[in-house]
């Protein structure tokens, strides 16, 4: 099976997470902020990764800490379960839309890490009510969190809204999207007979 468990402590963080590459899209992450939470349930639901563990971070001093050392863990995972590639797809591309908005995603395995993230966020915090009290997502540490996840998985990942007004519905299609890609990316090629996708015969 392609699985993975990588746990990340530091002063600022204790995250444990658990990735089946070949699941269901099941999702039992114990996750203290809101809307991160129904963004990386929905990013599961999509591809099918089944994804388990603990987040827990210093947000009294902000969530960027805690959102960017999740991407970071996410990506290792993605690394570990991967292993050498060899037989998978490699690249995908995906475009999802959601009402108003339109997002794409491509992403490469292919061995070296670099973001292009065009959100068009307008920067404000999305506010929800958690366990009674006010809670928001910070929209800066989107790029953060895809930022840590393409360095961590070593992987080219290229993120575009195509137009869109909220940014509730920008940041979820472009999970979605991201998820979907992912997905075709990881999935196993029949026709390549198990062997590595490069001309290198590894990826580096």
């Amino acid at each position: 099976m392609r699985t993975a468990t990588v746990k990340r402590v530091t002063g600022e963080t204790q995250i444990e997470l658990t990735l089946n590459l070949d699941g269901t899209g099941k999702y039992d992450v114990e996750n203290p902020i809101g809307f991160f939470d129904h963004m990386l349930r929905s990013f599961c639901k999509h591809g099918l990764f089944d994804l388990s563990g603990t987040i827990k971070g210093d947000l009294n001093v902000d969530q960027h800490h805690t959102i960017e050392d999740t991407g970071i863990v996410l990506g290792e995972c993605f690394k570990k379960a991967l292993g050498d590639c060899a037989g998978i797809f490699r690249s995908g591309f995906f475009i999802y839309p959601m009402d108003e908005t339109l997002a794409q995603a491509a992403v490469d395995f292919g061995g070296r890490p670099y973001l292009v993230c065009n959100s068009q966020l307008t920067g404000m915090p999305l506010v929800s009510i958690q366990n009674g009290k006010e809670g928001s997502f910070q929209t800066d540490c989107f790029e953060d969190f895809w930022q840590g996840f393409a360095n961590a998985a070593l992987c080219n990942l290229h993120i575009d809204v195509i137009r869109g007004r909220s940014d509730h519905h920008k940041i979820e299609a472009c999970f979605k999207a991201v998820s979907r890609a992912i997905r075709s990316a990881t999935e196993i090629d029949a026709r390549r007979g198990g062997t590595v996708p490069s001309t290198k015969g590894v990826i580096v």
